[in-house]
């Protein structure tokens, strides 16, 4: 057949519809921007040459390092390939993080060659320390390869290029809130849970699925992975409420159990889902820009690296559970199961570390200056509020208590966008930034839609399509508001303190006040977080406790 020179690896008997060619031979497009709709719709996905050379072409174009293991350096290496039988009985290199390689159609020696491919890979590339993805990616691009030496020299530009792998527990907190709620619900380890979400999409979804991605990927960089993953999670979900009757079993189990149902829902999603329904569910998700999600995980890396964890050592977070310790935790305010809630929501490096109870009025007494005084230093901080009522609330305060000198004796507002407030009783709810929900009132620079259509990962399909410099100014929202061209001012009002009071929240209202004798309060509808008032308006504080997040790893 006339894909044989890019398919002497795959086994065309399981290929079903897939090893019938047909629709369009050749692909005429200079638009970047035509092309990844093209790769969105699946232009050349029902003619296997034809994705061959779109690949080639694509991986061509990855800018990557000076000097890239080739062909040439595998042929050296493993010497003359056809002459010598692969082994599967290589073993894969600790960074797969034990995932096996994908079978996607291929023949029993192909698999073997993956091995082989795989094995010269970790060689040349002894600084990757985490690469779970990296079975699933040699699997698939053998089927567009015509030989090892080829393949090899495709995944080494795709490495050569990649960043190591990023948060997607932060991501799925808050752009999958429902899904999410029912991890945090059912599962013991919810990041245990989230620690396989490369695996859904390069190793668990149908080949007939995983193509489809790999199209788009190629195209437009990581983040489409981290959206098809946000998708699986959204079909999961909904997935589990059809079948438990919409009632959901709200029992906690080991999470190795809910990782295996997520698994075979994913493996079997051909199902229910068609690949197209992946992708547009996928890219219907408003997910932070490419931008912000590495300035994110920066951020991750660099408060890990500062707790001793190193990138390669985030290989074993399946063994790290989230650090709040049930047997020791003690609060007056909550339970061990509401703050294992409320770490659910805290941003991934901080909820690593123990928490640490700094300020108690039970303890210190209702002096604002103790407050200052035992908070001080501490950066972030959790507050904790019971009422008179019993009401429970509070709010994740990003920043150092003491930035409020800055202001002399001036009142400002200071903190970040990963500020939030929450209420526990009568009902568990969170009430984040309201530029997250809302990214129309920001902009960073650029809106997202120009950033999303600019140069994909600074590729380039051809030396023909011309791509915008980036802007150097773009960053996260989860850094300083100062960073953003706002609308208003009163969207990014997060805490402020003085000698009289303490503000969370501000714009039209404020989301919690505090008095200086720490006995009375007030809460309502703010513009910064767009929350109602998380109790009583006006309120007498029964009790007020802050912890802080102490290094679970310093141990």
């Amino acid at each position: 057949m006339a894909e044989e020179d890019y398919g002497s690896f795959v086994d065309w008997n399981q290929m079903g519809d897939l090893a019938k060619s047909s629709g369009p031979t050749k692909v005429d497009c200079k638009d970047l921007k035509e092309f990844k709709q093209m790769a969105r719709q699946g232009y050349w996905a029902k003619n296997h040459k034809l994705r061959a050379q779109v690949y080639q072409q694509l991986i061509k174009a990855i800018p990557c390092r000076t000097v890239t293991p080739d062909a040439a350096v595998y042929r050296d290496i493993m010497g003359n390939a056809a002459t010598k039988k692969p082994s599967s009985n290589i073993p894969l290199p600790e960074f797969v993080d034990g995932n096996p390689i994908p079978r996607y159609c291929l023949k029993p020696e192909a698999v073997a060659s993956a091995h082989q491919i795989i094995s010269c890979l970790a060689g040349q590339f002894p600084d990757i320390s985490h690469c779970p993805s990296l079975p699933a990616v040699t699997s698939l691009l053998l089927h567009f390869s015509v030989d090892e030496a080829q393949c090899f020299e495709h995944i080494s530009r795709i490495l050569a290029y990649e960043s190591s792998c990023m948060t997607f527990g932060d991501l799925a907190n808050k752009y999958c809130t429902a899904a999410h709620k029912l991890i945090v619900a059912t599962a013991q380890d919810v990041m245990d849970v989230y620690s396989d979400w490369q695996r859904w999409v390069l190793g668990d979804l149908p080949f007939s699925h995983v193509v489809r991605v790999l199209d788009v990927y190629l195209v437009e960089g990581y983040k489409v992975l981290y959206r098809v993953a946000v998708a699986l999670l959204k079909f999961y979900r909904k997935h589990k409420i059809g079948v438990q009757g919409g009632q959901g079993n709200q029992q906690q189990q080991d999470s190795n159990k809910i990782k295996a149902d997520i698994q075979a829902f994913v493996k079997g999603i051909a199902s229910t889902v068609t690949p197209d329904k992946l992708l547009e569910k996928a890219f219907s998700i408003r997910l932070l820009s490419r931008k912000e999600i590495t300035l994110l995980q920066l951020t991750n890396e660099k408060s890990l690296q500062q707790k001793g964890i190193t990138v390669k050592q985030k290989r074993s977070r399946r063994n790290v559970q989230l650090a709040l310790n049930p047997d020791t935790f003690s609060s007056e305010i909550v339970s061990a199961k509401e703050m294992h809630d409320i770490w659910s929501w805290i941003p991934e490096r901080f909820a690593l570390c123990q928490p640490q109870l700094l300020f108690t009025t039970s303890t210190h007494g209702c002096s604002l200056n103790r407050f200052y005084s035992h908070c001080e230093g501490h950066e972030p901080t959790l507050l904790l509020i019971r009422t008179t009522d019993a009401d429970v609330c509070g709010a994740f305060l990003s920043t150092d208590w003491e930035e409020r000198k800055r202001g002399g004796n001036k009142s400002s507002f200071f903190g970040t966008g990963e500020c939030f407030v929450f209420r526990l009783k009568p009902e568990m709810e969170r009430y984040e930034w309201v530029v997250i929900s809302h990214p129309e009132l920001a902009s960073s620079i650029k809106t997202q839609d120009q950033e999303e259509t600019a140069a994909s990962e600074g590729r380039n399909l051809d030396n023909s399509l011309e791509q915008p410099e980036k802007p150097p100014g773009e960053l996260s929202p989860f850094l300083s508001a100062r960073h953003f061209n706002l609308n208003s001012k009163n969207t990014s009002m997060f805490m402020s303190g003085n000698v009289d009071s303490i503000i969370v929240g501000g714009g039209d209202g404020n989301a919690l006040y505090i008095d200086s004798e720490l006995n009375h309060g007030r809460t309502g509808r703010c513009t910064t977080f767009d929350n109602p008032p998380l109790c009583a308006e006006s309120f007498q504080i029964s009790l007020l406790e802050v912890w802080g997040f102490q290094d679970a790893m310093a141990s």
